[in-house]
């Protein structure tokens, strides 16, 4: 389903998510997964958007038990395109290949490059209605904050 598509139903949540390997990740996915049915009451849905492969992101849904789908940004152009793409310094790649996060096999890219943590509400008119990006991936916002946007888009709807 596209954007287009979903926006036609209702708002649209988009959270941009590093990999099932990032533990911060699976954490919001599981914070916006509990306020889920309360997103959808005001019409809204929610995707996650990770560089990882269409595999890995299955497994995403499957061990936090998400109830909406993550969707795997081939080559992270999505990611690029809402200017959240960058390329990991050197020293962060050495400590990435330590712990065993191989990046270029979780995504399928040659390239060490990562989306800032990132969380949109996007109304049905195609404008931003709610933004929240930090590129400190330990910090996330509670998904109750994005509640009163919806409340609102719903109202005007």
């Amino acid at each position: 389903m596209s954007s287009a598509e979903l926006l036609r139903r209702g708002p649209l949540v988009i959270t941009f998510y590093r990999g099932v390997w990032c533990p911060y990740c699976n954490i919001e996915l599981k914070a916006i997964n509990e306020v889920l049915l309360q997103i959808e009451g005001y019409g809204a849905s929610v995707v996650a958007i990770s560089p990882q492969t269409a595999v890995n992101s299955r497994k995403s849904v499957r061990d936090n038990k998400l109830g909406f789908p993550v969707l795997s940004d081939t080559n992270g152009e999505v990611g690029a395109a809402f200017g959240l793409r960058f390329a990991l310094p050197d020293y962060l790649v050495d400590l990435y290949k330590a712990l065993k996060n191989d990046l270029p096999a979780f995504n399928a890219d040659p390239a060490w490059t990562l989306p800032m943590p990132a969380r949109y509400v996007i109304g049905q008119d195609g404008i931003v209605l709610y933004s929240e990006v930090n590129p400190d991936y330990t910090h996330r916002p509670d998904p109750v904050d994005m509640l009163p946007v919806l409340e609102r888009a719903n109202a005007n709807a």
